[in-house]
């Protein structure tokens, strides 16, 4: 079954309800908002559509903690969502451009070449297009409403960007990073003497001035054999304790001693070693500059919405969901 990538967070971010199938419809009023209701059907309808989309990315005891602290908020959401629908209605808004640019890019990111192949896959996920697209329409309003009333207020100003810079060097700091080349031995059906007897015949001959990388293609038990002994760039921290250690001492071109490891020996090359550096101020600014400002914006919308639904008429009816 093809898998799209993108929708499955997509329909989390809607909790959507999006179904093929019929089901039984239960006719009670949830909550009312201004001059909409939400009736028990549409509320289980996303309660299933939230588990669904959940249930994409996550498993077992993960998705269920997850399902109930998203359910948590479940119904606030959905007003939150009628509450931002009706001001879109009011300022009528249109995002038809951006519904078929978006479309657009989920297919190309899919290798999709036309509409009735995007239906076709996702109607093998369980999936209505015509539903997702609503969906999707109704988001995409939602998200203008929003920035039209926040987007202008938020400034970010020179001096809070120099300041973030400073007070938080730690998120500007590149780590050391090392590239190196390795010889694996499995000790597994080999006695100690035989294991002992290949680490000092590679030794010698790497004593001796022959290429670390040919020997490893000629003795190398692991991967790294088919790549000359490459094994890549690690960034500090992401090596094992006990290689790390052997390794940050190491000028270029040195070898480590043979190290033990599960399963076996190691011998380690450093190649190349990229020292720790604080980046410059700017190169860090457009980074800072675009935290703080989702950090704004995020603040400028709890804001927006918390006086929208003050100056509404919410009234929840059924409060054992």
């Amino acid at each position: 079954m093809m898998k799209i990538k993108g929708i499955a967070v997509l329909l989390l971010a809607l909790a959507a309800a999006v179904i093929i199938s019929g089901q039984e419809v239960v006719e009670e009023i949830v909550a009312i908002i201004n001059d909409d209701i939400i009736t028990f059907s549409q509320y289980k309808a996303e309660e299933e559509g939230l588990y669904r989309a959940l249930s994409q990315q996550l498993q077992g005891e993960e998705l269920e903690k997850q399902y109930v602290l998203y359910k948590k908020n479940l119904l606030d959401t959905m007003i939150t969502n009628i509450l931002l629908s009706q001001e879109a209605k009011k300022k009528n808004l249109n995002v038809d451009d951006q519904l078929k640019t978006y479309i657009e890019n989920l297919k190309k990111e899919n290798a999709i070449e036309s509409d009735e192949e995007l239906i076709r896959a996702m109607r093998q996920q369980g999936m209505d297009f015509e539903e997702f697209r609503r969906q999707l329409r109704d988001n995409l309003l939602r998200q203008n409403v929003v920035m039209a009333e926040i987007q202008p207020s938020i400034v970010v100003e020179d001096s809070e960007i120099l300041s973030y810079y400073k007070l938080h060097p730690e998120e500007f700091t590149e780590p050391t990073e090392y590239r190196l080349k390795g010889i694996y031995i499995g000790t597994e059906g080999k006695t100690e003497e035989e294991i002992e007897a290949k680490k000092s015949e590679i030794s010698a001959k790497i004593a001796s001035g022959e290429d670390f990388g040919s020997l490893a293609s000629l003795y190398a038990e692991g991967p790294e054999k088919e790549n000359q002994g490459d094994l890549g760039r690690f960034k500090k921290g992401e090596l094992e304790k006990n290689l790390e250690q052997a390794v940050e001492n190491l000028k270029a071109g040195e070898t480590t001693p043979w190290l033990k490891v599960r399963g076996g020996w190691h011998l380690l090359k450093l190649e190349e070693k990229k020292e720790s550096r604080l980046k410059s101020f700017e190169e860090a600014r457009d980074a800072i500059e675009e935290k703080l400002f989702s950090q704004k914006r995020q603040e400028k919308t709890e804001e927006f919405i918390k006086k929208l639904k003050e100056k509404s008429y919410i009234k929840i009816l059924k409060t054992d969901l």
